[in-house]
Protein backbone atom coordinates (compact mmCIF):
# COMPACT_ATOMS: atom_id res chain seq x y z
CA UNK A 1 0.00 0.00 0.00
CA UNK A 2 1.38 3.41 -1.04
CA UNK A 3 1.34 5.92 1.81
CA UNK A 4 0.09 9.42 1.10
CA UNK A 5 2.43 12.30 1.62
CA UNK A 6 1.48 14.65 4.46
CA UNK A 7 -0.25 17.86 3.40
CA UNK A 8 1.91 20.72 2.16
CA UNK A 9 1.25 24.23 3.41
CA UNK A 10 2.24 27.15 1.17
CA UNK A 11 2.61 30.35 3.19
CA UNK A 12 2.34 33.45 1.00
CA UNK A 13 3.15 36.99 2.07
CA UNK A 14 4.23 40.32 0.65
CA UNK A 15 7.28 42.30 1.61
CA UNK A 16 6.28 44.79 4.27
CA UNK A 17 6.56 48.53 3.58
CA UNK A 18 9.54 48.59 5.94
CA UNK A 19 11.28 45.76 4.07
CA UNK A 20 10.64 47.50 0.75
CA UNK A 21 12.07 50.72 2.12
CA UNK A 22 15.23 48.98 3.37
CA UNK A 23 15.63 47.26 0.00
CA UNK A 24 15.38 50.65 -1.70
CA UNK A 25 17.76 52.56 0.57
CA UNK A 26 20.13 49.85 1.76
CA UNK A 27 20.09 50.45 5.52
CA UNK A 28 17.63 51.49 8.21
CA UNK A 29 19.67 54.63 8.87
CA UNK A 30 19.45 55.76 5.27
CA UNK A 31 15.74 54.98 5.17
CA UNK A 32 15.18 56.97 8.38
CA UNK A 33 17.14 59.90 6.92
CA UNK A 34 15.06 59.82 3.73
CA UNK A 35 11.74 59.74 5.60
CA UNK A 36 12.79 62.52 7.97
CA UNK A 37 13.30 64.81 4.97
CA UNK A 38 9.79 63.90 3.85
CA UNK A 39 8.45 64.85 7.31
CA UNK A 40 7.62 61.18 7.91
CA UNK A 41 8.61 58.72 10.62
CA UNK A 42 9.98 55.23 10.17
CA UNK A 43 8.58 54.18 13.54
CA UNK A 44 5.07 53.51 12.23
CA UNK A 45 6.49 51.26 9.51
CA UNK A 46 8.54 49.37 12.08
CA UNK A 47 5.46 48.81 14.24
CA UNK A 48 3.57 47.46 11.23
CA UNK A 49 6.57 45.29 10.44
CA UNK A 50 6.53 43.87 13.97
CA UNK A 51 2.82 43.01 13.72
CA UNK A 52 3.36 41.19 10.44
CA UNK A 53 6.26 39.13 11.71
CA UNK A 54 4.47 38.34 14.98
CA UNK A 55 1.58 36.98 12.91
CA UNK A 56 3.95 35.00 10.68
CA UNK A 57 5.59 33.46 13.74
CA UNK A 58 2.22 32.30 15.10
CA UNK A 59 1.26 30.86 11.69
CA UNK A 60 4.54 29.01 11.24
CA UNK A 61 4.23 27.46 14.69
CA UNK A 62 0.65 26.39 13.90
CA UNK A 63 1.72 24.13 11.03
CA UNK A 64 1.94 20.51 12.28
CA UNK A 65 5.58 19.40 12.39
CA UNK A 66 4.91 16.27 10.36
CA UNK A 67 3.55 18.36 7.48
CA UNK A 68 5.54 19.84 4.65
CA UNK A 69 5.67 23.62 4.28
CA UNK A 70 7.18 26.28 2.04
CA UNK A 71 7.11 30.08 2.23
CA UNK A 72 7.02 32.35 -0.81
CA UNK A 73 6.67 36.05 -1.56
CA UNK A 74 3.96 37.50 -3.76
CA UNK A 75 6.54 38.27 -6.43
CA UNK A 76 7.36 34.55 -6.72
CA UNK A 77 3.80 33.42 -7.48
CA UNK A 78 4.17 33.34 -11.26
CA UNK A 79 7.20 31.03 -10.94
CA UNK A 80 5.95 28.74 -8.19
CA UNK A 81 4.50 25.28 -8.95
CA UNK A 82 1.52 24.51 -6.72
CA UNK A 83 0.52 20.93 -5.92
CA UNK A 84 -3.14 19.95 -6.18
CA UNK A 85 -3.40 19.11 -2.45
CA UNK A 86 -1.62 22.24 -1.21
CA UNK A 87 -3.22 24.28 1.55
CA UNK A 88 -2.55 27.97 0.98
CA UNK A 89 -2.17 30.51 3.80
CA UNK A 90 -2.11 34.14 2.70
CA UNK A 91 -0.91 36.46 5.49
CA UNK A 92 -1.43 40.13 4.79
CA UNK A 93 -3.98 42.46 3.29
CA UNK A 94 -7.10 41.39 1.40
CA UNK A 95 -5.50 41.99 -2.00
CA UNK A 96 -2.97 39.24 -1.36
CA UNK A 97 -5.71 36.60 -1.64
CA UNK A 98 -6.70 38.04 -5.02
CA UNK A 99 -3.06 37.93 -6.12
CA UNK A 100 -2.86 34.22 -5.22
CA UNK A 101 -6.24 33.16 -6.62
CA UNK A 102 -5.41 33.25 -10.33
CA UNK A 103 -2.54 30.78 -9.89
CA UNK A 104 -4.65 28.11 -8.19
CA UNK A 105 -6.72 25.18 -9.46
CA UNK A 106 -9.01 24.15 -6.62
CA UNK A 107 -6.58 24.49 -3.70
CA UNK A 108 -8.10 25.90 -0.52
CA UNK A 109 -6.98 29.29 0.78
CA UNK A 110 -6.90 30.53 4.38
CA UNK A 111 -6.69 34.32 4.58
CA UNK A 112 -4.95 35.55 7.74
CA UNK A 113 -5.18 39.14 8.95
CA UNK A 114 -2.00 40.28 10.75
CA UNK A 115 -3.50 43.63 11.78
CA UNK A 116 -7.28 43.89 12.17
CA UNK A 117 -7.01 47.67 12.66
CA UNK A 118 -5.21 48.15 9.35
CA UNK A 119 -6.98 45.66 7.04
CA UNK A 120 -10.72 45.27 6.57
CA UNK A 121 -10.48 41.48 6.44
CA UNK A 122 -13.05 40.69 3.75
CA UNK A 123 -10.72 38.02 2.32
CA UNK A 124 -8.23 37.71 5.19
CA UNK A 125 -10.89 36.96 7.79
CA UNK A 126 -8.94 34.84 10.26
CA UNK A 127 -6.68 35.81 13.17
CA UNK A 128 -3.30 34.03 13.31
CA UNK A 129 -4.36 32.09 16.42
CA UNK A 130 -7.06 30.22 14.47
CA UNK A 131 -4.72 28.79 11.83
CA UNK A 132 -3.91 25.43 13.45
CA UNK A 133 -7.58 24.54 13.89
CA UNK A 134 -8.33 25.60 10.32
CA UNK A 135 -5.47 23.51 8.93
CA UNK A 136 -6.62 20.42 10.79
CA UNK A 137 -10.21 21.03 9.64
CA UNK A 138 -9.01 21.31 6.03
CA UNK A 139 -6.98 18.11 6.29
CA UNK A 140 -10.04 16.30 7.64
CA UNK A 141 -12.32 17.80 4.96
CA UNK A 142 -14.57 19.44 7.53
CA UNK A 143 -13.66 23.09 6.89
CA UNK A 144 -16.39 25.38 5.58
CA UNK A 145 -15.38 26.70 2.17
CA UNK A 146 -16.78 29.54 0.07
CA UNK A 147 -16.60 28.96 -3.68
CA UNK A 148 -16.04 32.44 -5.07
CA UNK A 149 -16.61 33.40 -8.68
CA UNK A 150 -13.68 34.55 -10.83
CA UNK A 151 -13.65 36.34 -14.17
CA UNK A 152 -11.65 35.62 -17.29
CA UNK A 153 -10.48 37.80 -20.16
CA UNK A 154 -9.82 35.85 -23.37
CA UNK A 155 -8.12 37.37 -26.42
CA UNK A 156 -8.61 36.06 -29.94
CA UNK A 157 -4.93 35.02 -30.06
CA UNK A 158 -5.47 32.63 -27.14
CA UNK A 159 -4.00 34.75 -24.34
CA UNK A 160 -6.01 34.52 -21.11
CA UNK A 161 -6.11 36.44 -17.85
CA UNK A 162 -7.93 35.54 -14.62
CA UNK A 163 -9.00 37.83 -11.79
CA UNK A 164 -10.82 37.50 -8.48
CA UNK A 165 -11.93 41.13 -8.15
CA UNK A 166 -12.08 42.75 -11.56
CA UNK A 167 -10.67 43.01 -15.07
CA UNK A 168 -9.71 46.46 -16.40
CA UNK A 169 -9.70 47.19 -20.12
CA UNK A 170 -8.41 50.54 -21.31
CA UNK A 171 -5.41 52.75 -21.95
CA UNK A 172 -2.21 52.06 -20.06
CA UNK A 173 -1.94 55.67 -18.85
CA UNK A 174 -5.70 55.90 -18.18
CA UNK A 175 -6.13 58.33 -21.07
CA UNK A 176 -9.16 57.95 -23.31
CA UNK A 177 -9.53 54.41 -24.61
CA UNK A 178 -11.30 53.83 -27.93
CA UNK A 179 -13.02 50.56 -28.71
CA UNK A 180 -16.24 48.89 -29.82
CA UNK A 181 -18.24 47.05 -27.19
CA UNK A 182 -20.81 44.28 -27.76
CA UNK A 183 -23.30 43.47 -24.99
CA UNK A 184 -26.02 40.98 -25.89
CA UNK A 185 -27.55 42.09 -29.20
CA UNK A 186 -26.28 45.65 -28.87
CA UNK A 187 -23.05 47.20 -30.10
CA UNK A 188 -21.61 50.69 -29.92
CA UNK A 189 -18.37 52.59 -30.33
CA UNK A 190 -17.09 54.21 -27.15
CA UNK A 191 -14.38 56.53 -25.90
CA UNK A 192 -13.91 56.29 -22.15
CA UNK A 193 -11.49 55.96 -19.25
CA UNK A 194 -11.83 52.20 -19.55
CA UNK A 195 -14.15 49.30 -18.77
CA UNK A 196 -14.31 47.45 -15.44
CA UNK A 197 -15.77 43.93 -15.25
CA UNK A 198 -16.14 42.87 -11.60
CA UNK A 199 -17.06 39.73 -9.69
CA UNK A 200 -19.16 39.69 -6.55
CA UNK A 201 -15.94 39.77 -4.54
CA UNK A 202 -14.77 42.81 -6.49
CA UNK A 203 -18.16 44.45 -6.07
CA UNK A 204 -17.14 45.44 -2.55
CA UNK A 205 -14.32 47.60 -3.96
CA UNK A 206 -13.84 49.53 -7.20
CA UNK A 207 -17.17 48.47 -8.70
CA UNK A 208 -19.02 49.45 -5.52
CA UNK A 209 -17.55 52.95 -5.70
CA UNK A 210 -18.58 53.31 -9.34
CA UNK A 211 -22.08 52.08 -8.57
CA UNK A 212 -22.44 54.53 -5.69
CA UNK A 213 -21.42 57.37 -8.00
CA UNK A 214 -24.38 56.38 -10.17
CA UNK A 215 -26.82 56.35 -7.30
CA UNK A 216 -26.59 52.60 -6.67
CA UNK A 217 -28.80 51.88 -9.66
CA UNK A 218 -27.16 48.58 -10.66
CA UNK A 219 -27.52 45.26 -8.89
CA UNK A 220 -24.16 43.91 -7.79
CA UNK A 221 -23.69 40.13 -7.56
CA UNK A 222 -22.78 38.37 -4.32
CA UNK A 223 -19.29 36.81 -4.09
CA UNK A 224 -20.55 33.29 -4.81
CA UNK A 225 -23.01 34.25 -7.56
CA UNK A 226 -21.97 33.00 -11.03
CA UNK A 227 -22.39 36.52 -12.38
CA UNK A 228 -20.37 39.66 -13.13
CA UNK A 229 -21.12 43.35 -13.38
CA UNK A 230 -19.50 45.83 -15.76
CA UNK A 231 -19.09 49.60 -15.72
CA UNK A 232 -17.75 52.01 -18.33
CA UNK A 233 -15.73 54.82 -16.75
CA UNK A 234 -16.49 58.36 -17.93
CA UNK A 235 -17.93 57.49 -21.34
CA UNK A 236 -17.47 60.49 -23.69
CA UNK A 237 -20.54 61.56 -25.71
CA UNK A 238 -18.54 62.97 -28.62
CA UNK A 239 -19.02 62.71 -32.36
CA UNK A 240 -19.01 59.09 -33.45
CA UNK A 241 -19.21 57.74 -29.88
CA UNK A 242 -22.20 56.51 -27.87
CA UNK A 243 -22.88 56.29 -24.14
CA UNK A 244 -25.90 54.01 -23.86
CA UNK A 245 -24.13 50.83 -22.76
CA UNK A 246 -22.24 51.94 -19.66
CA UNK A 247 -23.28 49.27 -17.13
CA UNK A 248 -24.79 45.83 -17.05
CA UNK A 249 -24.92 42.34 -15.60
CA UNK A 250 -23.23 39.26 -17.09
CA UNK A 251 -24.66 35.93 -16.02
CA UNK A 252 -22.89 32.60 -16.52
CA UNK A 253 -22.62 32.01 -20.24
CA UNK A 254 -22.89 35.71 -21.12
CA UNK A 255 -19.88 37.43 -22.67
CA UNK A 256 -18.93 41.09 -22.93
CA UNK A 257 -16.98 41.60 -26.14
CA UNK A 258 -14.58 44.48 -26.73
CA UNK A 259 -12.71 45.27 -29.99
CA UNK A 260 -9.72 47.58 -29.63
CA UNK A 261 -9.30 50.77 -31.66
CA UNK A 262 -6.09 51.79 -29.87
CA UNK A 263 -2.84 51.95 -31.86
CA UNK A 264 -0.71 51.83 -28.72
CA UNK A 265 -0.89 51.40 -24.95
CA UNK A 266 -4.15 49.47 -24.91
CA UNK A 267 -4.01 47.07 -21.95
CA UNK A 268 -5.92 44.44 -20.01
CA UNK A 269 -5.02 43.65 -16.40
CA UNK A 270 -6.64 42.06 -13.39
CA UNK A 271 -6.95 42.94 -9.71
CA UNK A 272 -4.96 46.15 -10.07
CA UNK A 273 -1.70 44.43 -11.05
CA UNK A 274 -0.69 46.53 -14.04
CA UNK A 275 2.70 44.85 -14.49
CA UNK A 276 0.90 41.55 -15.25
CA UNK A 277 -0.96 42.80 -18.30
CA UNK A 278 -1.98 41.81 -21.80
CA UNK A 279 -1.58 44.17 -24.74
CA UNK A 280 -4.85 45.24 -26.34
CA UNK A 281 -4.03 46.95 -29.64
CA UNK A 282 -6.01 47.86 -32.75
CA UNK A 283 -8.19 45.05 -34.03
CA UNK A 284 -7.74 42.71 -31.08
CA UNK A 285 -10.96 40.97 -29.99
CA UNK A 286 -11.55 40.43 -26.27
CA UNK A 287 -14.23 38.32 -24.60
CA UNK A 288 -14.92 38.60 -20.86
CA UNK A 289 -17.13 36.33 -18.77
CA UNK A 290 -17.39 34.05 -15.75
CA UNK A 291 -14.32 31.79 -15.44
CA UNK A 292 -14.51 28.04 -14.99
CA UNK A 293 -12.04 28.35 -12.08
CA UNK A 294 -13.28 29.40 -8.66
CA UNK A 295 -11.47 30.46 -5.50
CA UNK A 296 -12.02 28.06 -2.61
CA UNK A 297 -11.77 30.38 0.41
CA UNK A 298 -11.89 28.83 3.87
CA UNK A 299 -14.74 30.60 5.64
Amino acid sequence: MISRLPPRVVLVRRLSEYEQLIAQHGTAQQARFYLRHQALSIDDLRRNEAKLHDALKVVREAIPRAWRSVEILRGDLNRFVFELRDLIIAVGQDGLVANVAKYLHGQRVIGVNPDALAYEGLLVAHPPASVRTLLLDCAADRARVQSRTMTEALLDDGQRLLALNEIFVGHRSHQSARYRVVYGDHEERQSSSGVIVATGTGSTGWARSMNLERGGANRLPAPQDPALTFFVREAFPGSGFATRMTAGLLRQGDRLKVISEMNQDGVIFGDGIEEDRLEFLWGAHLSIGVASERLLLVA
